[in-house]
């Protein structure tokens, strides 16, 4: 930092490690601008064990503060009173209109993708058990789990008792291949509790045009709308899930009619409109601070 001369520090969850803290407590003078962007919604146990007092002390090295949803500022702001510029997380399009999908999974069969690593606030043994209802009415399904981490005690019984045939357990994948898992699902399910303060995934899914399934936790109320971008089904409830399910598997033209909602209502989360917006917000704090004209960014 003393080497490059950076005119903007912009930091994510400033007090979640080591690396950001010291970089918000480096001093280097009058310069750089340092910026806190807050993602965390009710996850974190680092709020509940430093006090507000501590946390208010450092947040003061911050010229500005960020939070990617309206439930992650209202978070934040309950342990750190303070000014918050709402700007979400951004998607590169591209990537996801342009992947291709994977030859084996276009073999007919509707395939229903969950993406996420396998911890229990993701919600996959709700999908495994509304899953396992669908598959005997609906036999030519699949369901295709992609994400690091172990299966918890409760998916691996419902797998086990259940066996519901066609789930595939990809593990962690790439970049590149979760692009084409997308493109290759006719059904994106995101089944979490909870502690979601914005969920990029549907960003991704509707960047593929996938039509949506989704909890209606807040998190993702901030990002889709029920009966337009997806289906929002209550939370924790199998068979609120599984009727969901049911209607994208027996309607394609509302799975169209939601992808192509999602594919336009994504187009605000593209990169180049939130680096906008952050551009933006650093000139602010630029004209705030009376600072030199910015030139280089960490």
């Amino acid at each position: 930092m003393e080497r490059e001369k950076f005119d903007v520090i912009h930091l994510h969850e400033p007090f979640a490690s080591a690396v950001t803290l010291s970089a918000l407590t480096f001093n280097l003078g009058d310069i750089p601008i340092k910026v806190g962007t807050y993602h965390t919604f009710k996850g974190s146990h680092l709020y509940k064990f430093i006090s507000s007092r501590v946390l208010r002390k450092y947040s003061n090295f911050l010229h500005g503060q960020i939070a990617v949803s309206e439930p992650a500022r209202a978070f934040i702001s309950t342990h750190i009173p303070g000014d918050y510029k709402v700007i979400p997380n951004g998607i590169d399009l591209k990537k996801f209109s342009e992947a291709s999908p994977f030859p084996r999974f276009s073999d007919g069969k509707t395939n229903i993708l969950f993406l996420g690593r396998l911890e229990k606030r993701k919600g996959l043994k709700y999908l495994l058990a509304a899953y396992s209802d669908l598959k005997w009415e609906f036999p030519n399904t699949r369901l295709i789990v992609v994400g690091g981490g172990n299966l918890d005690a409760e998916s691996m019984r419902i797998l086990g008792e259940r066996s519901p045939g066609d789930v595939i357990l990809a593990g962690a994948v790439s970049e590149s291949d979760k692009c084409r898992y997308f493109a290759s699902a006719d059904i994106f399910c995101a089944p979490a509790t909870g502690q979601e303060s914005f969920g990029i995934v549907l960003l991704e899914a509707m960047a593929s045009r996938t039509a949506i399934v989704a909890s209606d936790i807040v998190g993702f109320s901030q990002v889709v709308h029920d009966g337009r971008e997806a289906l929002m089904f209550k939370s924790r409830n199998v068979q609120s899930l599984k009727e969901s399910l049911v209607r994208l598997v027996n309607d394609k033209a509302l799975r169209s009619r939601l992808g192509n909602s999602g594919r336009i209502r994504v187009e605000q989360y593209r990169w180049e409109n939130i680096a906008a917006q952050l551009i933006d917000y650093y000139r602010i704090l630029q004209t705030a601070d009376s600072s030199k004209g910015l030139a280089n960014v960490l």
